[in-house]
């Protein structure tokens, strides 16, 4: 038996499939992105917080911020590149030249093409640095409304110019009751991007650690810039570098998206002198007493993006973090 198809029905099915074929191809659109917001502006870094609000109907293939020093920056210029999809995405954009207006846009890419959020400019902060009696320089940080030392502390000599004692013997330095430093393993070669490790005595000698103009940070000092960053579960996350170049495996959480560079310096432990937890452990001093044989430590940990608040005996050999003495300066 023979089926006889009338030639207007095949002709309008054919329209119809060709209709739909071209509704199908034309239907995606270039993604919508939300305009960045800018924050934790440093002399060479800044960081920006982006949403892709709309996909254009195909899936967002690559998105990021490009800047330039020219307006209206394009992928033809600097960008990141922050992975897929519909969501909020911050971007760490380095190595800026400091005391530099940049534009910034971000981007998402799809099918269809590059859609660009409108153009924000910021300006880098002036490049700072302070240099302590020995001459070793520092790198500053503004984070809110203090300004923090980029490096761990490496003087060898109290700022009246009288020398810190270094003290190598595990015996002795267990004894020690007044100010003293150490290099991790007696070993100077750590000293350049870990700093020196300073028993609490020498935190809180009169005759003063820190370079002119800067302190030891007390208890208070480290809650606020510990606030400013969301509380001690995520703090630890946002303070220590990034990799795992000198954090032992996982580093969990570290983005260093504030700039403040922690280290994972280990200690010297006061008990038996031994030098332990370097890559896994980074403690820092703080200036503030507990009750008489102890004092504030701050603990950066390889395994969680937690900064953990804690009291360790004073003849310890841990980090020291300067904090400007005048705020907003």
């Amino acid at each position: 038996m023979k089926i006889f198809i009338s030639y207007p029905i095949i002709i309008t099915g054919l329209l119809l499939s060709i209709l739909f074929s071209c509704k199908k191809e034309t239907s995606n659109v270039i993604p919508t992105v939300k305009d960045a917001t800018i924050g934790f502006i440093t002399s060479e870094s800044a960081m920006s917080q982006c949403e892709v609000i709309s996909d254009g109907g195909a899936p967002v293939t690559s998105k990021g911020v490009c800047w330039n020093t020219e307006k209206l920056p394009t992928l033809n210029n600097s960008h990141t590149s922050d992975g897929t999809g519909i969501n909020t995405f911050v971007s760490t954009i380095t190595r800026l030249l400091a005391n530099t207006t940049y534009y910034l846009r971000p981007y998402a890419k799809n099918t269809a093409g590059t859609g660009y959020g409108k153009e924000v400019s910021f300006k880098t902060l002036q490049d700072s640095t302070v240099t302590d009696i020995d001459g070793n320089v520092y790198h500053t940080i503004v984070i809110d409304t203090q300004v923090w030392l980029v490096e761990n502390l490496k003087t060898t000599t109290f700022l009246n110019g009288d020398p810190i004692p270094n003290v190598p013997d595990t015996a002795v330095w267990r004894q020690l009751s007044e100010g003293a430093y150490c290099n991790y393993n007696n070993d100077e070669n750590y000293a350049a991007k870990f700093g020196r490790l300073y028993n609490w005595f020498s935190v809180n000698d009169s005759r003063k650690l820190a370079p002119v103009g800067w302190h030891v940070p007390g208890d208070s000092e480290w809650n606020t810039l510990v606030t400013s960053l969301g509380g001690y579960d995520i703090a630890g996350g946002k303070m220590k570098t990034t990799g795992t170049g000198y954090w032992q495996s996982p580093n969990t959480g570290a983005t260093n998206e504030i700039g403040f560079t922690g280290m994972p310096g280990g200690r010297r432990y006061y008990y038996d002198g031994t030098f332990i937890k370097m890559g896994e452990l980074g403690f820092i001093w703080s200036a503030s007493e507990d009750e008489v044989v102890y004092g504030g430590v701050g603990i950066l940990h390889y395994n969680t993006a937690e900064l953990e608040g804690d009291s360790y005996s004073k003849p310890n050999g841990m980090s020291v973090r300067c904090l400007k003495d005048e705020l907003n300066k």
